[in-house]
């Protein structure tokens, strides 16, 4: 079992400048239904797909009660998740309000058995040029390097998602569903792809 990876050749802008870089981003397959999951974890656990999925809507209803009190509550097998914020911050306490929160997020924090599974899952990259045409299939050979979930700052402000950094002359990568951004000041024209479903919980 291996995480695809697309690389795809487009077309980046820095000021007047145009040139194509190799973009990278994850393949994702369609999304998997609720109903899908509970039937095959009612198969592996052998208990009844019903029992299953009302063990899943408990579950479900606890995670909501207990995050929205504020705990950070643990999802067996997988990490912990919580409920976050982003928020401006002031330095006259007159001026603390409700008005001052931009976004409420969820965080979820993975597990160690988790982040160790992910690193050591190989990586196959398959480059496609600028015209669609496949041209090279590689194996990754990265250290497996595992971002961390946001943190919060000194202020208690969370920050916002973190970007992937790229070499020199690369670009803000299109909105391509599922991929993350590549930094280095300039922009990807293009069209968009489709690829799936990103569950951002960070």
């Amino acid at each position: 079992m291996a995480i695809k990876i697309k690389a795809k050749e487009r077309k980046l802008k820095l000021g007047d400048s145009e040139f194509y870089r190799y973009v990278m981003q994850p393949e994702l397959y369609s999304a998997l239904a609720s109903e899908k999951v509970i039937r095959e974890a009612a198969l592996r656990s052998g208990v009844s797909q019903g029992v299953m999925q009302a063990c899943w809507d408990a579950a479900g209803s606890v995670i909501k009660a207990w995050a929205t009190e504020g705990h950070s509550v643990a999802l067996p097998g997988l990490g912990t998740m919580r409920f976050g914020l982003s928020a401006k911050a002031v330095a006259d306490v007159n001026d603390v309000k409700s008005g001052l929160i931009k976004t409420r997020r969820i965080v979820f924090t993975p597990s160690t058995d988790l982040k160790q599974e992910l690193k050591d899952t190989a990586v196959v990259i398959t480059c496609y040029d600028r015209n669609g045409n496949e041209v090279k299939r590689v194996t990754s050979a990265d250290d497996g390097t595992i971002e961390e979930p946001d943190t919060t700052d000194p202020d208690g402000t969370e920050g916002s998602g973190s970007s992937t950094t790229g070499g020199s002359g690369s670009g803000t990568s299109g909105s391509d569903s599922g991929g993350g951004t590549t930094t280095g000041g300039g922009t990807t024209t293009g069209g968009d792809d489709s690829g799936g479903d990103g569950l951002d919980k960070g």
